[in-house]
């Protein structure tokens, strides 16, 4: 697990300290993949390291469902978590903010300050809500593109994902391949399988059936539907683990009760107080209409539609070198899949570092600490940063 402050209120030495989001304003209309537009719109963003003279050593972080802006350091002295990726973005890690510039921002139709369904929409004056336009990763590579322009980023030294966020990244090497000199995608897939689309609608059924859900208009009526959601992160939770660590982590351990005969205390096990406990925090810090979105756009993804379904032809689009990263027990974005992209890279004879990490986390594996995958990632992109340093383009 990360280091956490003392109680004095020192930082980890090798945390990137205490971070301020920023909001990035754009005025110019965003056309949408879905034919609609956004008149304007705001990225909140956090950055971390220093972005060198000729603006060469810059990483996009590429968010994942229920993640953020806030990918490393600490807002406040007295934060007890720090970012969510924070054991690989600062001073002497993987992602070495000594040598990188990492920008990270919350995406559009997120719930973390970017626009999203919490949003004003200008035409009613009123929370988007429900009515926020349905969105495709394009878009959010549009949105970043515009913000790379705006940080005066011509091309990114790399842009980095996991699972959804490793989604974006492909489709940032394929949609702006001159920009890009690196992709890094860990634990994804170039399209959900069948498995996957079913258990992001078992999902969104719980979040609907809420009666506080009113149809997408809960914000309007002043409620939040709470248990929905709660249940929806139960099932994603659920699914972003292995076997092996829940067996690991809880067994058949009890939190309460007794299986003696004669007594009546309810027996609760004590994954299922686990379970509860990260639904109900989930629903505190999350939107339901954000969750829904999201969950579609991650349904709808595939690199290859618009190239004849060919994966091979779409990446001969792209110009950077990848590293491709899976973990041998997550089950939701197998490793069957993370070669599938490596098959296509090679048959478009793009340049492919490919690994497996063993693992017994499952899918949130990628954003746990593991040996093998640090090893191999701090590898990788001290190349990169070897790469800029020395003024080549790869």
């Amino acid at each position: 697990m990360p280091e956490m402050p003392e109680q004095q209120g020192a930082l980890p030495h090798n945390s990137v300290g205490l971070t301020e989001p920023q909001v990035f304003e754009f005025d110019e209309a965003l056309e949408l993949s879905c034919g609609r537009k956004l008149d304007n719109y705001q990225l909140v963003v956090e950055s971390y390291g220093e972005l060198n003279e000729d603006k060469s050593n810059a990483v996009l972080i590429c968010h994942a469902l229920s993640g953020s802006h806030h990918a490393a350091g600490y807002h406040s002295v007295s934060d007890t978590r720090p970012g969510w990726w924070d054991d690989y973005i600062g001073p002497g890690k993987p992602i070495d903010t000594n040598h990188f510039y990492v920008v990270c921002p919350n995406n559009l139709g997120g719930c973390h300050g970017s626009t999203g369904p919490r949003s004003l929409n200008p035409a009613t004056g009123k929370s988007w809500g429900k009515d926020f336009p349905p969105l495709r990763i394009r878009d959010w590579v549009s949105s970043q593109a515009r913000l790379a322009d705006r940080l005066g980023i011509k091309q990114w030294a790399a842009v980095v994902g996991g699972s959804l966020g490793g989604m974006n990244a492909m489709r940032w090497a394929v949609e702006y391949p001159e920009r890009v000199r690196h992709c890094v995608v860990i634990a994804s897939a170039m399209k959900l399988t069948a498995q996957n689309i079913a258990f992001n609608e078992i999902a969104r059924r719980a979040i609907r059936s809420d009666a506080n859900f009113h149809d997408g208009d809960y914000m309007g009526e002043n409620a939040i539907p709470r248990d929905g959601l709660a249940l929806a992160r139960m099932i994603g939770h659920v699914t972003y683990l292995s076997d092996e660590l829940m067996g690991l982590r809880f067994g058949r351990e009890l939190r309460s009760g007794s299986f003696q005969r004669g007594l009546e205390t309810p027996i609760e096990f004590q994954v299922e107080s686990y379970l509860r406990h990260q639904g109900d925090r989930f629903a505190e810090s999350f939107d339901a209409n954000t969750y829904l979105l999201m969950t579609k756009l991650l349904d709808y993804f595939d690199l290859a539609r618009e190239y004849d379904n060919d994966p091979v032809r779409a990446f001969t689009h792209a110009q950077c070198q990848f590293l491709v990263v899976s973990f041998s027990s997550d089950w939701r974005f197998s490793p069957a899949r993370s070669r599938e992209i490596v098959d296509a890279l090679i048959g478009a004879n793009r340049d492919v570092v490919y690994t497996e990490i063993e693992s017994a986390m499952g899918h949130d594996a990628f954003l746990l600490p593991n040996e093998r995958y640090q090893a191999v990632f701090q590898t990788y992109m001290a190349g990169v940063a070897n790469e800029y340093s020395n003024g080549g383009e790869g």
